[in-house]
């Protein structure tokens, strides 16, 4: 049997992402801007809806980072940040500054917790440092609690910055996730639904407030013949090559959604009859997910060593990648001593919890080597 590498999340060509690419040499569009940039643009917009302005830019950090500075975060603002996250959520705030403030996540979404989050908004607020910005995260591309958290936010008039890094393609009440924040951001990471190679997007409300995103990812130029600047610039552009690879993949992303939901299934299927792992699973009818990762959490039996690290390192022996979830930022030596609100929930889903393979380009034999590994864990011979 092909005993190669099963990766968590590889990327996935579509056919003709080679096309638009060949297209920009063809052009000489070799740079950080040109049509496909525009075009992807076009295409998010499309997909996206619900009036969405979409700048295609270096990264998903690189949008967070405009996204808090188009929300205003200064040196000595406070933003609240959720704890669960990949720590390109929480970075920016420190690039500008400022003081995160972390949340624990509810059991249901894994996601930002209402009851945290109005807990630590109110003691901000009674310190005189009411926080200047929410960063809400799609967790696994499952939806975070949007009713409850927006009530919140509006409750205290405190703007969200709407992490849909993982997100592309998860929907709530039928509306495209990326679009509920004042700021939306999608990240196009090689791993990701769809891949720019690296990259990212702003999405703003407003046109307006998508150019000034472009404007200051273009090292803020104004207006003048010459060289002139005045305001601090970035150099956040995609390249219209990186465009052209996320054109090719806009035409296949319902097509990739599909098939991580139909990986989803499977180890919904796979794990039914064993007692002790619980797949994580959208908690909400409304809730559309991607479920760009799978993800488990393994109710450990130290006595039967059944643990989440002893069978990652049963599928590491079987050539299958895996990966714990994320460490939440508040356990991170970087962010330990930054203020935490909340109860141990994020911390006992990343002491149970693990991620599998779940890319739109795994085969059957590739499911079957899944398969026979982890009855192999949980039932050996």
């Amino acid at each position: 049997m092909n005993n190669s590498k099963i990766w968590l999340s590889s990327p996935h060509m579509g056919g003709n992402e080679q096309k638009y690419v060949q297209e920009a040499f063809d052009t000489n569009w070799v740079a950080p801007l040109g049509p496909n940039v525009n075009g992807l643009e076009q295409d998010l917009e499309s997909y996206l809806g619900a009036n969405a302005h979409v700048g295609a830019l270096s990264s998903g950090t690189a949008a967070i980072h405009l996204g808090l500075i188009l929300l205003g975060v200064q040196a000595g603002d406070t933003v609240i940040c959720q704890s669960m996250t990949f720590s390109a959520s929480a970075n920016p705030i420190l690039y500008l500054g400022a003081t995160p403030i972390f949340i624990d996540s509810e059991p249901e979404t894994w996601n930002l917790c209402p009851i945290a989050l109005e807990q630590a908004i109110v003691a901000s607020i009674a310190n005189a440092q009411k926080p200047k910005a929410i960063i809400a995260v799609h967790l696994y591309g499952v939806p975070y609690k949007v009713d409850e958290i927006h009530a919140i936010a509006d409750k205290y008039q405190i703007p969200v910055l709407e992490d849909s890094a993982e997100a592309l393609g998860s929907s709530y009440k039928q509306q495209k996730c990326g679009t509920f924040g004042d700021i939306g951001v999608l990240s196009f990471n090689g791993n990701k639904i769809i891949t720019t190679s690296g990259g990212g997007a702003i999405v703003a409300k407003t046109k307006d407030l998508k150019e000034k995103a472009i404007f200051y990812a273009t090292q803020s130029r104004d207006a003048a013949p010459h060289y002139q600047h005045s305001h601090i610039g970035y150099n956040y552009r995609m390249s219209n090559i990186c465009a052209g690879i996320g054109r090719g993949q806009m035409e296949v992303i319902d097509h990739h959604v599909n098939l991580r939901r139909q990986m989803h299934a499977f180890y919904v299927d796979l794990f039914q009859n064993i007692a002790a792992v619980t797949v994580f699973t959208t908690p909400e009818s409304n809730s559309f997910a991607n479920y760009w990762l799978s993800a488990i959490v393994v109710t450990p039996d130290v006595d039967k060593g059944i643990t989440a690290e002893a069978l990652r390192l049963a599928l590491e022996a079987a050539n299958i990648e895996s990966r714990p979830l994320w460490k939440p930022m508040h356990l991170q030596p970087i962010f330990e001593s930054y203020p935490y609100y909340g109860t141990t929930i994020s911390e006992q889903l990343f002491a149970n919890g693990l991620c599998l393979p779940s890319g739109s380009n795994l085969t059957d034999l590739e499911r079957e080597r899944i398969k026979k590994a982890v009855f192999g864990f949980f039932e050996p011979k």
